[in-house]
């Protein structure tokens, strides 16, 4: 019997609710659907296995790409839980997207958590969080599922959302590199879609951009950016929907 924690979380926010939830699981191990280029078609679980299958929320949706890496495993059998990560707005159908996605490679959903993180192109929404707060009731989620995980229960929870699911947006904020850019191309080598060229990395595949922002989480010189007027519309846009704190929600 194997834990494991199959994790898309190209900022880190997923992977710290990730983390809250799998803390007490005994020598756990990740998958990380973030990693371009890696063959996951060789990973097969067992039955008795137990997963938890993390994935942020973009607009009301799992990321595609993140959901395709999830198919090319094979689950067999194995227990899931299922963690929508998202930026204090709403996760709208991310939830029931992974369920049908883990369902057809052949995991059995157990339970599924909906849990807040620092919005990755809006900091000021939950900005710090997960927070002490969350990761708290998180462990506390996380003792639950164990719970019925012990009990050998495999009923399915009720999952919010819609299917069909709502329709996916355009990508309009792309990150760009400004004039501090040297072109280590540190960006492109974990770009998850590997929409710039490490040839190039000053320019990026606007066709292939998901704007998940990890390039510019991690660039080393803070010289990728995306449009701050594009960026100050659509907080605007969000703001009444962000301001009252959202809390993390449990299905058993």
């Amino acid at each position: 019997m194997k834990y494991v924690q199959i994790i898309f979380s190209p900022t880190g926010g997923t992977e710290k609710a990730a983390k809250a939830l799998t803390e007490k699981w005994p020598g756990v191990e990740t998958i990380d659907l973030t990693a371009a280029g890696e063959d996951r078609s060789k990973i097969v679980f067992q039955p008795e296995d137990v997963a938890l299958i993390a994935m942020p929320s973009f607009g009301g949706l799992a990321p595609q790409i993140a959901l395709d890496r999830l198919g090319e495993i094979k689950g067999n059998g194995a227990r899931c839980i299922l963690a929508a990560v998202y930026g204090n707005r709403a996760y709208e159908d991310t939830l029931i997207q992974m369920e049908d996605a883990a369902g057809k490679c052949g995991f059995q959903v157990i339970a599924a958590v909906s849990a807040v993180a620092e919005h990755s192109i809006m900091h000021q929404y939950a900005a710090g969080r997960p927070d002490r707060a969350d990761c708290a009731q998180l462990s506390g989620f996380a003792d639950r599922i164990d719970e019925k995980l012990q009990s050998g229960e495999v009923k399915k929870p009720a999952i919010p959302g819609n299917r069909s699911y709502k329709k996916a947006g355009s990508t309009p904020l792309v990150p760009k590199a400004d004039a501090s850019c040297t072109g280590c191309g540190f960006c492109a080598g974990r770009c998850p879609v590997q929409a710039i060229d490490p040839k190039a990395p000053k320019t990026t595949d606007g066709k292939k951009c998901i704007s998940c922002m990890r390039c510019v989480s991690i660039c080393p010189q803070k010289a990728r950016k995306v449009n701050g007027v594009m960026v100050s519309v659509a907080a605007l846009a969000i703001k009444k929907a962000c301001s009252v704190r959202k809390e993390n929600e449990l299905f058993l």
